[in-house]
């Protein structure tokens, strides 16, 4: 079970740095949404969460220093990168948590128990199985945020490199699929 739930994550994590792939600096950066949503931010924010969930939370602390959680950091510093902040910095970050987290994965069972010290005192003590489901559902919730946010900044849709998921249609399907349901939703 506990090869299962790593395929799965590891599989949204792949799409998430794939959503970076032939963007410019500005695009992997800039705030799609009202709330500055933005694709390298969220790699960022994923990278930072596994580091803490799968490190310090079963007593491994990953040693990797990240300072948009200390005390003074601006708000939601997790949530975007700094413009000295590297693309690359940020993408071998990510790769760092996942390494961490597979040296986790080998050395604990699933029903291994830690601490969430950030969450509700009734909740905090989890089992690696826990964080794992949590950790695949918060990766997919934004790899969602990032589908959309691609789309939105170049088109470029569809769940990892060969495989779009988004069926076989002909030349210019989407764009008549799209005013067909605008159409649709202005009647409604």
């Amino acid at each position: 079970m506990k090869k299962e739930l790593v395929t799965y994550l590891q599989s949204a994590r792949e799409a998430m740095v794939w959503k970076l792939e032939g963007l410019s600096e500005y695009d992997a950066r800039r705030p799609m949404t009202p709330t500055g949503t933005n694709l390298l931010g969220l790699i960022k924010h994923l990278a930072s969460v596994e580091l803490e969930y799968f490190g310090l939370v079963f007593g491994r602390p990953s040693g990797v220093e990240l300072p948009w959680f200390s005390d003074d950091a601006e708000p939601d510093a997790d949530m975007w990168a700094t413009a000295e902040e590297s693309r690359e910095e940020i993408v071998a970050l990510y790769r760092t948590a996942w390494e961490k987290a597979a040296a986790t994965f080998e050395a604990l069972e699933l029903d291994s128990t830690g601490e969430v010290p950030w969450w509700p005192a009734e909740r905090r003590k989890v089992t690696l199985h826990r964080i794992l489901v949590h950790m695949i559902a918060e990766t997919n919730r934004h790899a969602g945020h990032a589908d959309i946010l691609r789309e939105t900044i170049d088109g470029a849709a569809g769940l990892r490199e060969g495989n779009d998921n988004l069926g076989a249609h002909g030349p210019g399907w989407q764009a008549a699929h799209r005013e067909r349901l605008e159409e649709i939703a202005g009647r409604a």
